[in-house]
């Protein structure tokens, strides 16, 4: 492969865009073959070894791994050392080092996807490509009209962030609660249960239905599979695009739920499709 600049090499195994792999190494997190680097240091990534925070980053593979995981609650997105909980690699035993794209919190359910692609984890994550995700949502309470409108609008946060604007469709009723569709542009930590505290609905579920044009399906939970080539070759485009502005996140055009509103014949007894 030759010599190529280390941040170049950092992107493409998943360690963010190339700025943000400039400042790991402005920082004095990388080295290449025990010696700090500094900025424009170049390596061969087959025949040197480079580290961050005295970790090895993992080998180029000549095979691209994509696979879809239905994580269940009670799964860790990370893996974490030192833990005793089980993660999502305890449910995908393969050698090969993968990328978590779409985290879930550890009570949260659905579509993850693994890969060794990390070019491509990096562009499905970024917030700035504002790929959609899509969920549903099982409130432990019946919302009313203006907690919907204020969801859809963005929510000002307790740390001061607000929100961007969301699809939020109501499902059906769950006993006492209700079932939410939602769709989103970005992904911050535990946004969904936030949002809902924030506005007087605690949320009871999470399940994620889709990360751009990728979709759960059938899987059940504990679930994985391989992605087809037509998937692999749909997500490979939709990483191709540039980023798009936050103000289309509410956009009723962004998404299939509002064509789905009509024709709604699931269930909604409560039970996750």
């Amino acid at each position: 492969m030759g010599e190529e600049r280390v941040q170049k090499i950092l992107s493409r195994a998943g360690f963010g865009s190339r700025r943000a792999c400039e400042l790991l190494i402005a920082d004095g997190r990388v080295r290449v073959n025990g010696e700090l680097i500094s900025l424009g240091a170049k390596a061969d990534v087959e025949k040197d070894e480079i580290t961050v925070d005295g970790q090895p980053i993992p080998k180029p593979s000549g095979k691209k791994i994509y696979i879809a995981l239905h994580k269940p609650r009670g799964v860790l997105s990370d893996d974490v050392k030192g833990t005793e909980r089980k993660t999502v690699f305890d449910l995908v035993p393969l050698p090969e080092h993968l990328f978590v794209v779409g985290r879930l919190d550890y009570d949260s359910e659905g579509l993850i996807l693994l890969t060794n692609d990390g070019e491509l984890a990096n562009r499905l994550t970024h917030p700035r490509y504002g790929h959609e995700k899509e969920y549903r949502v099982l409130l432990f309470t019946k919302p009313d009209e203006e907690q919907l409108a204020i969801w859809r609008r963005g929510v000002v946060l307790p740390d001061g962030t607000r929100t961007a604007p969301a699809q939020v469709v109501v499902e059906g009723s769950a006993g006492k609660g209700v079932w939410l569709r939602v769709v989103m542009r970005e992904g911050k930590k535990r946004q969904i249960r936030e949002i809902g505290k924030t506005i007087g609905l605690p949320v009871n579920r999470i399940i994620r239905l889709r990360i751009g044009n990728l979709k759960l399906g059938s899987l059940k939970p504990g679930e994985w599979r391989y992605l087809n080539p037509a998937e692999v070759k749909a997500l490979s485009e939709v990483v191709k695009q540039k980023s798009n502005p936050s103000s289309r996140e509410g956009s009723p055009k962004s998404s299939p739920i509002n064509r789905e509103k009509k024709s709604q014949t699931r269930s909604s007894s409560g039970k996750p499709f």
